[in-house]
C-alpha cells in the first residue's frame, strides 16, 4: 500500500458491481483500500458489497460491507451512524450510486422519472446530509460525487431523467463545496464519459444497437477520440486524487474523465 489515504476512513456507496467485472464504486473502494484507507463499502445489494469487502480484506486491507438503500432517509442515517460507531470518523465520502433509464420527455413514465431521481439525485442529498455534520466536527473531509458528462452534454441517447439528475448532482456538488468550504470540507464531482462497466449492459443496448451488446460496445469505442472507452479504474484513479491530500486546494471542481470526448465539437 502506497499510503496516499493512510489513516482515513472512506464511505463508498455503490461499492458493489451491478454485474461481473469492475464497476466504478467497486474499483474505487479497492483502490482506496490499497492506498491505506479503511473502507465502509455500501450497496443495496448486500452480496455485492460483501464481495468488494472480501477482495479488500483478502489483500490485507480493512473493509466492512453494509447493505443500505441510499435513497432511504432512515437507512442512510443508520448507515452513517454505524460507520462512525465502528471507526470513529469519516474522512472521505464517495457517492457513486446511479442508474439510467432510456426515455425522453414524452415517452418516459412518471414512475421511471421518480425512480431515477430517487437513486441518482436524492441519494446524494441524503448521504451528504448525514455525513457533512461529521466532517464539520472533524474540521476536514472530502466528498466526491459521481456525475457524468451527460450532466453537461447531449450524448446521443434519449434518457432525459439521466441528463437531469446528473446535471443536478453537478450543481449540488458546487453548492455543498461553497457552503462548507470554510469548515474544512471539500466537495468535487467526477464526470465520466463513455465507460466500459457492467452498468452499460443493463438498459443501454436497446438504445444503441437493437439489443446487441457487442455492437453497442464497438459503437461506443468508436465515439471516443482515444478509440476506446475508459473503464472503472480511470474513474477510481480520479477519485483517489480527489480523496487524497494532494487535492487539498481543489473544491467545487468538475473533473471530466472522458478521453477528450466533450472537447470535440462533433
Amino acid at each position: 500500500m502506497a499510503g496516499r489515504l493512510a489513516g482515513k476512513v472512506a464511505i463508498v456507496t455503490g461499492a458493489g458491481s451491478s454485474g461481473p467485472g469492475w464497476g466504478n464504486g467497486k474499483a474505487t473502494a479497492v483502490l482506496f483500500a490499497r492506498e491505506g484507507a479503511t473502507v465502509f463499502a455500501v450497496d443495496i445489494n448486500a452480496a455485492a458489497a460483501a464481495e468488494t469487502a472480501a477482495i479488500i480484506t483478502g489483500e490485507g486491507g480493512t473493509a466492512v460491507a453494509h447493505r443500505t438503500d441510499v435513497a432511504s432517509h432512515a437507512e442512510v442515517r443508520a448507515m452513517v451512524a454505524a460507520c462512525v460507531e465502528r471507526f470513529g470518523r469519516i474522512d472521505v465520502l464517495h457517492n457513486n450510486v446511479g442508474i439510467a433509464v432510456v426515455g425522453g420527455a414524452v415517452d418516459l413514465s412518471e414512475e421511471d422519472w421518480d425512480r431515477v431521481e430517487r437513486v441518482n439525485q436524492k441519494s446524494v442529498f441524503l448521504v451528504c446530509k448525514h455525513v457533512l455534520p461529521v466532517m464539520e466536527r472533524q474540521g476536514a473531509g472530502s466528498i466526491i460525487n459521481t456525475a457524468s458528462i451527460a450532466g453537461i452534454r447531449w450524448t446521443g441517447i434519449d434518457y432525459i431523467s439521466y441528463y437531469a439528475t446528473k446535471g443536478a448532482v453537478g450543481m449540488m456538488t458546487k453548492a455543498i463545496a461553497l457552503a462548507h468550504a470554510a469548515k474544512g470540507v471539500r466537495c468535487n464531482s467526477i464526470l465520466p464519459g463513455l465507460m466500459d462497466t457492467p452498468m452499460i449492459r443493463h438498459g443501454l443496448p436497446a438504445a444503441y444497437a437493437d439489443g446487441d451488446i457487442e455492437a453497442m460496445i464497438e459503437k461506443r469505442h468508436r465515439q471516443c477520440p482515444t478509440g476506446r472507452m475508459g473503464d472503472a479504474w480511470d474513474v477510481a484513479n480520479a477519485a483517489l486524487f480527489l480523496a487524497s491530500d494532494e487535492s487539498r486546494y481543489v473544491t467545487a471542481h468538475e473533473l471530466v474523465v472522458d478521453g477528450g470526448l466533450t472537447a470535440r465539437c462533433a
